[in-house]
């Protein structure tokens, strides 16, 4: 409770950021584009707050929350925030408490905010719902630009950076543009109306960055113009109140006594083979609402 009224107060001082996702898969770049970015937005005079989502292990239930050592100089900066936080479960690309740090973060007073995603492709719907803009790092060449004729992720991103895109591999960096540009064109126009740019970067010669960031702000001012962004944050607000609710609801299984017995009986039940699996939830809301009703 204590956590969630810091955040309520906070919530009058927030909102003033831009948010942004970066997205890809493991080994594309992803901490090393956005120390470039950092570093680029501290010489412009901005202060970026870097939320770094790193894999759970389902095993272990251990995270190596490692993105402060990766990000050796930008952790150094006064300017900068940077925060890696497990997931600890959560799918979707991000933690189920990405959003209060968001708030948190915008509070402090910092205007940028990173979302360095899990890179897990398609499901990273959760990051793109939380954030302004959604970029994808996809790396030049091994088949990487196959990916862009997948409609999932070409909707997802407003920008597409093929990083790694050093003057060697500039044939596969030029081909993999290519292949993308050409996806964009057969997805469904973007609710913002914004048509996805494909640029290329070297975050290894720190080439590309200037012109990555002049197409967010261009994003920023296109949507904002046209009404997108207000209603972008419309909608991430509606996104935060569901997933509290859930969130909300799941815990109370656990918490609430009767309902994990209740929680506890339908999965030996399942177990049994005495209740399809199908039927659980379904059996487990009946259950709720007649107790609900007897209360």
């Amino acid at each position: 409770m204590i956590a969630k009224e810091l955040i309520e107060r906070c919530l009058p001082k927030a909102g003033n950021s831009l948010r942004v996702a970066i997205s890809g898969s493991p080994g594309v770049g992803k901490s090393t584009i956005i120390e470039s970015l950092g570093l680029y937005l501290i010489q412009q005079g901005r202060k970026p707050a870097i939320l770094a989502i790193d894999p759970t292990s389902d095993i272990s239930h251990g995270s190596i929350l490692g993105d402060k050592t990766r990000m050796e100089q930008l952790s150094k900066k006064e300017e900068a925030f940077i925060r890696p936080s497990p997931t600890s479960g959560t799918l979707g690309g991000v933690t189920k408490n990405t959003i209060e740090s968001i708030i948190l973060c915008e509070a402090a007073g910092y205007d940028t905010i990173l979302i360095e995603t899990v890179g897990v492709g398609q499901s990273e719907t959760n990051a793109q719902k939380l954030s302004d803009l959604f970029i994808l790092l996809v790396a030049p060449g091994g088949g990487d630009e196959l990916q862009g004729i997948k409609r999932g992720i070409v909707e997802l991103a407003d920008i597409i950076v093929v990083n790694k895109a050093e003057e060697e591999r500039k044939t596969l960096s030029d081909a993999t543009i290519k292949a993308y540009k050409n996806a964009t064109h057969l997805a469904t126009q973007k609710k913002s109306r914004w048509q996805v740019q494909v640029i290329p970067c070297s975050a290894l010669n720190n080439s590309g960055i200037d012109k990555l960031w002049e197409l967010v702000t261009l994003y920023e001012a296109d949507t904002k113009s046209n009404g997108h962004f207000v209603a972008c944050r419309k909608e991430q607000n509606i996104f935060w109140a569901e997933n509290s609710m859930e969130q909300h609801f799941n815990s109370l299984l656990k918490s609430d006594k009767n309902l994990s017995l209740l929680f506890d009986d339908i999965i030996t039940r399942v177990k049994d083979e005495n209740l399809s699996p199908n039927k659980a939830s379904s059996e487990l809301l009946n259950q709720i609402i007649i107790k609900t009703k007897n209360d």
